[in-house]
């Protein structure tokens, strides 16, 4: 089969809707399939073609979390899309390169698939800065049921999100098909030992409970949340040490610098700021502990990377992790930034063999998303756009 994906992200750039579009090609790539991507060029204002990946130019929206928006007439990268005679075209991202790949598919007369990553109105904000936010928000919703009535197969990777689109009015079949991972890359054990004890004597952390978040640093992840309720766990237990990591860049992380002074915790936290790609499995490894306060994501990618590096997961509740995090099973939640001091007490004076349950229970349960499993389940839905387009 011959397939493109379209997707406004792509590797190098760390966020989930680039990785999981990594992961889909790599999975057809590996069963045999021929897998181009057509995505945004972040480096030129020059379309590149280079190993199946074609990278169109596009305007960088610094303020829009230095968003690249493409424009949908590109003569020349139609010219090569051609070429590639096409069975698929599979879009991952709702604007820019995502509008010129649902322009496309029915040029080609190929089956358009569209994958929702995002929950797009929880993200209006960064355009209204707070101003007229429902009225975008509802014009979010209707530009998705849209989006969502014009492709062949429409897919989604949890419940919780099928389960908004409906009430945006989307009456349509949606596939829930949770975005698989590479956990092999995340196996702690591959990861050199000595290093992560270099990095905490260098770092004065030899006997230091380690705390980690790590992604895109914006508002929507509920930072601040993680901050405030650590600093009510330093003030709770000063004498246990700790430090909190977060790896990660993006525009929120001035405002957090800031917070953590004015909490009193600045010497208790690192901002490590971005990391090449590769180094993320060593972060997790290198952590004892995996935090988030985020209620925006769509499946939790990160939870289930951390969870294959066996270093365990402290989250926020939110009903879209109910089939990723399992309470004391394979894993824990917390409330709030009062209920989060109470949580990373008890992690912390849990016996090791009790935790290690844990961490392993989860370990097994990661099996379902292993790109095998996301390659089975999205084939099914390729074949089945395939015959409706006979």
């Amino acid at each position: 089969m011959r397939i493109a994906l379209f997707s406004d992200t792509y590797i190098p750039e760390i966020n989930g809707v680039a990785t999981a579009t990594a992961t889909l090609r790599n999975a057809f790539i590996k069963h045999g399939h021929t897998c181009y991507v057509v995505t945004t060029n972040p480096n030129s204002n020059k379309m590149e073609y280079d190993d199946g990946v074609l990278r169109i130019p596009g305007i960088l929206l610094k303020k829009l979390y230095n968003y690249r928006l493409a424009g949908f007439l590109h003569p020349k990268a139609t010219l090569i899309i051609k070429s590639w005679n096409l069975d698929i075209i599979h879009v991952q991202t709702e604007a820019g390169v995502g509008i010129y790949g649902r322009m496309l598919a029915p040029k080609l007369d190929v089956p358009l698939i569209s994958t929702y990553h995002t929950m797009l109105v929880d993200y209006t904000y960064y355009v209204t800065h707070g101003y007229f936010d429902q009225p975008a928000k509802a014009i979010v919703k209707q530009f998705v049921k849209a989006i969502s009535s014009a492709c062949t197969e429409f897919t989604t990777p949890s419940v919780k999100t099928k389960d908004a689109l409906r009430t945006y009015g989307i009456d349509r079949y949606i596939n829930v098909i949770p975005n698989g991972i590479d956990l092999s890359k995340y196996d702690s054990s591959k990861i050199d030992v000595d290093k992560i004890k270099n990095y905490r004597k260098e770092h004065h952390l030899e006997d230091t409970f380690i705390l980690l978040s790590l992604g895109r640093v914006a508002e929507e992840k509920s930072n601040d949340v993680l901050l405030k309720g650590y600093a009510n766990f330093l003030k709770l237990n000063p004498a246990v040490k700790t430090k909190m990591l977060i790896v990660g860049d993006g525009p929120a992380r001035k405002d957090l610098e800031t917070l953590s002074y004015e909490l009193g915790i600045a010497e208790y936290v690192d901002f490590i700021g971005k990391v090449d790609h590769d180094e993320v499995p060593f972060y997790y490894a290198l952590a004892d502990l995996y935090l988030s306060a985020s209620i925006t994501e769509t499946q939790g990618l990160t939870f289930i990377e951390s969870i294959a590096s066996k270093t365990p997961v402290l989250c926020r509740f939110d009903e879209n992790l109910s089939s990723v995090i399992i309470d004391g099973v394979t894993g824990f939640y917390f409330q709030d930034e009062n209920n989060f001091a109470t949580r990373l007490n008890q992690i912390i004076s849990l016996k090791k063999e009790d935790l290690n349950r844990v961490i392993e229970e989860a370990y097994i349960r990661n099996e379902v998303y292993s790109i095998d499993k996301f390659y089975e389940r999205m084939m099914e839905v390729y074949h089945r756009a395939l015959r409706k387009n006979w």
